[in-house]
């Protein structure tokens, strides 16, 4: 551990006003963790199916998919610091009314899932203003592959901590706890914004139509296949692999035998993996060859989701889970740190959108498409195929590199130093 853990896996921290934002985004993740922990479990508890499981998250996150576009335009058009504090506000109020009406108990499933949609609206325009803010808050834009890989490490430890702390909550307290301890935790991540010493805004005087401003972000995506393979790869593991935590609450209460800490507890030792990984990820050289990183973080997700299918020993299935959790959560940090350090700055928006299009818009409708399957088939099956998938698309992504490498390789015969380096970077 010594080894991961450096100097340089903490450089970011330099900064202050990365600092203030890491402080107050952790905070605000675990208790955004421990909402939808307890959304999930309430759902299932009430209902007993893994489709419903599937459409709670579709609920949340397909209206990031949806208006992800928009929400990229928007944050190029705007103050990304502006936009940032509108959305937290809103998503605070949202948590406020999902505990008014836990704590009223007549509450129905629509009640729930139409809050969910709201914080999906306003994902879409938070993540997009969210993520490339990061640019404008480091001191040294060579820290910039650092702060975000301790992004990572920040929603991870959210992701172990926050389901721990609901299924204790939900255990002794009941749901509508962790609601208002989620709205209480927005506090501290305003209070950080508000701390934050920013440069002045200098807006963009030309200003397109909407319409424009999208169909250029789509032509940009075409012609930048550097950005747009990656987003296909991500696209494909966020339907058809990554949803696999949709089935977990099944494996808490059937194969376990367990209860709402038991699902607590799945996800924390899957958020473990994930902080693992996002330190590991944080402490990785500039020079790194980032895609080989993501070949192999995709097969060990592939082989691990196989074994931990058919698992019904606890302790077993929960040192598996950490290798899960260390293949899933490294995927989207290295796409996003690949995308954003290959966009150019005036597109980095609409990049981003389109990775919170990839990321969290083709999840949702791949937990509806696998909790729609494991009913036929059932959740252990569902997992098992899934890891198979993993396997054939981390394959494909490398035969696609390989041989795009043996094409440079025929058409540029003579290797110079600036070539080699394009090599070494496939």
């Amino acid at each position: 551990m010594s080894k991961i853990l450096n100097i340089r896996t903490f450089k970011a921290f330099q900064s202050r006003n990365y600092a203030l934002f890491f402080g107050g985004q952790l905070i605000s993740r675990i208790g955004m963790w421990m909402q939808r922990t307890a959304v999930v479990w309430i759902v299932y508890s009430m209902t007993h199916s893994t489709f419903m499981l599937g459409l709670t998250v579709f609920a949340e996150q397909f209206p990031s998919f949806l208006f992800s576009l928009l929400g990229g335009v928007v944050a190029d058009r705007n103050n990304r610091y502006k936009v940032l504090m509108i959305t937290q506000i809103i998503s605070a109020m949202q948590a406020v009314l999902l505990t008014v009406l836990i704590f009223m108990e007549h509450y129905v499933i629509w009640e729930i899932l139409s809050l969910s949609v709201l914080l999906g609206i306003v994902n879409a325009f938070d993540i997009p203003a969210r993520q490339p803010l990061v640019h404008d808050i480091i001191k040294k834009k060579e820290d910039l592959p650092n702060a975000i890989a301790l992004n990572s490490t920040l929603n991870n430890l959210a992701r172990l901590i926050g389901p721990s702390l609901s299924g204790i909550v939900l255990l002794k307290f009941g749901a509508g706890n962790c609601f208002l301890l989620n709205a209480i935790s927005f506090i501290a991540v305003i209070i950080s914004l508000l701390l934050m010493k920013l440069p002045p805004y200098k807006p963009n005087p030309i200003k397109k139509k909407i319409y424009t401003d999208l169909k250029d972000g789509l032509l940009y995506l075409k012609n930048t296949p550097k950005i747009s393979v990656i987003l296909l790869m991500l696209s494909l593991l966020c339907l058809l692999v990554i949803p696999y935590n949709t089935l977990l609450p099944v494996y808490a209460k059937i194969i376990f035998k367990g209860n709402a800490a038991t699902f607590g507890y799945i996800n924390s030792f899957i958020g473990l993996g994930a902080v693992i990984a996002a330190i590991y990820l944080a402490s990785l050289k500039s020079s790194t060859n980032l895609k080989r990183v993501l070949f192999v973080n995709t097969i060990i997700l592939g082989v691990s989701l196989i074994i931990f299918s058919h698992l019904n020993i606890f302790p077993i299935a929960m040192a598996v889970a950490i290798i899960c959790g260390f293949g899933t959560m490294s995927l989207i940090p290295i796409c996003n740190t690949i995308l954003q350090l290959e966009a150019d700055e005036a597109m980095r928006g609409r990049v981003i959108s389109f990775f919170a299009m990839a990321a969290f818009g083709m999840i949702p409708i791949g937990s509806l498409f696998i909790g729609m399957v494991s009913k036929y088939i059932g959740a252990p099956n569902s997992l098992m195929i899934q890891g198979v998938i993993a396997l054939i698309i981390a394959i494909s992504f490398y035969m696609f590199y390989k041989r795009k490498k043996k094409t440079q390789e025929i058409v540029i015969p003579i290797q110079t130093e600036e070539t080699d380096n394009i090599n070494n970077q496939i």
